[in-house]
């Protein structure tokens, strides 16, 4: 938005500006030959980050705070399916999910409600087998790879990332120290199927395994 000459900086910039304000425009929006010429010219990136991490960053952010979509379209689906005895109270708004309720519905594979861009593969959302990225950073290392990247495409010196978070501003970022908290909350199985869900976004991106249990 700063290069395109639509804010003076990113730190102006507002979070529901970037995803409501229609300043940036999706690939689907061109017809076919906008989209060809945009994929053979321009500079294509992509950024991911550590699945279980991503998970649990999804879930505290969408399930753990008020949530006028999340709540009553996933979570009282949710709960409806996976929490024996679920209060009326819980049954009409939705909220209060748990992880491990979080991870059954994502597990199933008949699952009472569909999959979300927040928690769905990268290896699908993204196709990095179809379209060839010329930079892939990690969040982990966001702040070095972003202005690494600005560099790159020589945008000017004083255009770097954004250091504040803009949302739940009081609340650490998840950390793999925070998310292996909320998958000690599983059992080892459910670890473990969860690390196979996830399994080509680990390979495919160079991530570890998050536990040394898990095969």
């Amino acid at each position: 938005m700063v290069l395109a000459g639509l804010a003076s900086s990113a730190a102006d910039i507002q979070h529901d500006a970037v995803h409501y304000g229609g300043a940036l425009r999706r690939l689907d929006a061109f017809d076919r030959q906008g989209i060809l010429h945009r994929l053979g010219t321009y500079t294509k990136v992509l950024f991911v980050r550590e699945p279980f991490e991503r998970l649990v960053s999804a879930f505290r952010d969408k399930f753990e705070h008020p949530n006028s979509y999340y709540h009553p379209v996933f979570g009282k689906a949710i709960l409806a399916r996976y929490r024996a005895n679920a209060s009326r109270e819980a049954l009409r708004t939705g909220s209060g999910v748990r992880f491990p309720e979080f991870v059954q519905y994502l597990l199933d594979v008949h699952r009472p409600v569909g999959m979300d861009i927040h928690w769905d593969h990268v290896s699908r959302l993204c196709s990095p087998c179809l379209i060839d990225y010329d930079f892939v950073g990690k969040f982990e290392s966001m702040q070095d790879d972003a202005d690494f990247f600005l560099s790159l495409v020589h945008a000017p010196r004083n255009l770097t990332f954004p250091r504040f978070k803009d949302r739940h501003a009081q609340e650490a970022r998840t950390t793999a120290r925070i998310a292996r908290q909320y998958f000690a909350q599983l059992s080892a199985l459910q670890r473990q199927r969860t690390y196979d869900f996830y399994y080509m976004d680990y390979l495919m991106f160079n991530y570890s395994k998050p536990f040394a249990d898990l095969y």
